[in-house]
């Protein structure tokens, strides 16, 4: 079974980390070995497999806490908040491509070398009226190294809804491993309401779980500020690309 970073406390790439075993409620817990003779002998009913490691309880608190499970909802469910927000919508995207991109007239387009970058859509016309209230729109993308074709075809892209008013930045993946940023795709809305994406192995959006949880979105708006703080804007990035191809 395959494991989930989900977070660390941790500032180098060090332990302690917690990770969420995929398909079950499992947790993974990386941290310091426990040998001070005194803790290990007041321990109860140790079995000969068993290991102790210490974390931080903030580890805990911010990265899994103690909640019952959500259910997932469809995605339309929430789009009325790209509406009502009040001051800020800020999105992680950590995917090396989108099914939702794939299947898309505008992909088969980019493909053939048009550019995709001008052409206006409903969420750029969005984009344009929430921004003239004085709203924020932000996002930042993990990016591979090569990058991917979907990455690609988002950078190009995303020329647009930078034009429309929405601040894209680019990070690279490797940065993001070392800043402990989240691999999971969310919206995080006013600082208050986390939108948790759900993907299948084909990258397709299954839906989305929904979260006020203090602790979730205090982990999302620390996840947000390393990584606006070391994001890269779209244009800027996107000649640091064709630089190299």
């Amino acid at each position: 079974m395959a494991l989930r970073f989900i977070g660390t406390s941790s500032d180098n790439g060090d332990c302690p980390t917690l990770y969420e075993v995929e398909g079950t409620d499992d947790i993974l817990i990386q941290g310091d070995r426990v040998t001070h003779p005194n803790h290990l002998a007041e321990l109860r009913d140790v079995k000969e497999s068993e290991t102790f490691v210490t974390v931080p309880r903030d580890l805990l608190v911010r990265f899994a806490p103690r909640s019952a499970p959500r259910d997932m909802v469809p995605f339309a469910e929430v789009t009325p908040l790209f509406h009502e927000f009040n001051h800020t919508a800020w999105r992680l995207e950590t995917r090396r491509g989108y099914a939702s991109d794939r299947g898309t007239p505008k992909w088969e387009r980019w493909q053939r070398g048009e550019d995709i970058s001008a052409e206006d859509n409903e969420w750029r016309a969005n984009v344009r009226e929430q921004t003239k209230h004085g709203k924020r729109f932000e996002r930042v993308r993990l990016v591979d190294h090569p990058i991917t074709e979907g990455q690609r075809f988002l950078l190009d892209s995303g020329l647009g809804n930078v034009a429309a008013g929405e601040d894209i930045r680019n990070l690279s993946r490797a940065k993001a491993e070392l800043f402990g940023l989240p691999n999971w795709d969310f919206w995080l809305f006013d600082a208050r309401v986390l939108v948790r994406f759900v993907f299948d192995e084909q990258d397709t959006t299954l839906g989305v779980i929904v979260s006020e949880n203090p602790a979730e979105v205090l982990a999302a708006c620390q996840a947000r500020d390393a990584a606006w703080h070391h994001a890269v804007p779209t244009v800027e990035f996107q000649k640091r690309v064709r630089s190299t191809m």
